[in-house]
């Protein structure tokens, strides 16, 4: 009886399960298996260039060709400026917006988080449309306002990193605010009153006991961040129409996008995609361990 209980069981989580586990395939699987096929490939023209272009094996050739690439390894760097900038800042500013609404001084509490959510509601392609009419002197008010009028090179070709992070940071940090507040209301009052009874200020409350007890939650939204930073692609991609100073290469997923689109090297992009998924992986688990050994007493 119970063990055909339990495979009944089985059977209904399966079948709960089957729709996810079918679009993950199709979705992640499937794709990412035609990559890893195609990455192992390269065409290369017949005889004098001017016939049909042929497929060979290059085996881990394109592997090669990507990572000794200086232009790829440029937007490695680029990434990693943009990282070291725009997490700290982005969970930073998030924490303490998150903070001000948990404690007793906020006011319209409501009101301010779905202020700060609706620019994630925007999509990132139309949020970077957005920006670039915003950095694009004689044409900004904000430009003009600044001084930067007609004839001026422009915010986003003097400051391209600080203006991807600006876009980003408008974006998305409603939303880190609004899981942090959620986090915040999970703790128990009752700890927050105990602290308080024991002298605490609000700052004290604040740094010492709330942050701490949310340390979970930053930490996810510290991972997603760098992995949403690493597959930086829309804002610096259309901020490009308007910056002499983000090139073709700004970025890796620019270059992988470049090889397939511009070079018809699909082979070249397949393997600097997979590079770039494997380093956000290692990234990740490097992050994660590093979180779980602050955590251990």
């Amino acid at each position: 009886m119970v063990t055909s209980m339990t495979r009944r069981q089985g059977r209904s989580a399966g079948l709960f399960l089957s729709p996810f586990l079918i679009l993950f395939l199709i979705v992640t699987i499937v794709p990412l298996g035609y990559a890893a096929w195609l990455s192992l490939f390269t065409e290369r023209s017949s005889g004098l260039g001017l016939g049909g272009a042929r497929r060979e094996f290059a085996g881990l050739g394109n592997y090669v060709k990507a990572a000794t690439d200086s232009t790829f390894q440029d937007g490695f760097i680029t990434i990693g400026a943009y990282v070291a900038v725009y997490v700290p800042v982005m969970i930073g500013c998030a924490l303490a917006v998150a903070l001000l609404l948990d404690s007793g001084l906020a006011v319209a509490r409501r009101f301010t988080q779905t202020t700060l959510f609706i620019p994630h509601a925007v999509p990132g392609l139309i949020a970077a449309l957005i920006w670039l009419y915003l950095y694009t002197p004689g044409l900004s008010p904000v430009t003009d306002w600044l001084g930067q009028g007609q004839g001026s090179a422009g915010v986003a070709s003097t400051h391209p990193l600080l203006s991807v992070v600006n876009i980003g940071m408008w974006q998305w940090m409603g939303y880190n605010v609004v899981i942090f507040y959620a986090a915040l209301q999970a703790i128990p009052r009752e700890v927050i009153e105990a602290a308080t009874m024991d002298g605490a200020d609000r700052m004290q409350v604040a740094l010492r006991i709330k942050a701490p007890l949310i340390r979970p939650a930053v930490t996810m939204a510290a991972l997603f961040t760098i992995i949403g930073g690493i597959q930086l692609f829309n804002e610096p991609k259309i901020l490009a129409q308007a910056s002499t100073s983000i090139t073709s290469a700004w970025t890796p997923n620019l270059y992988t996008q470049d090889a397939a689109f511009s070079r018809n090297d699909y082979g070249l992009a397949a393997a600097a995609s997979l590079l770039i998924a494997g380093i956000a992986a290692l990234l990740s688990f490097a992050v994660m361990r590093l979180t779980d050994r602050r955590s251990q007493p």
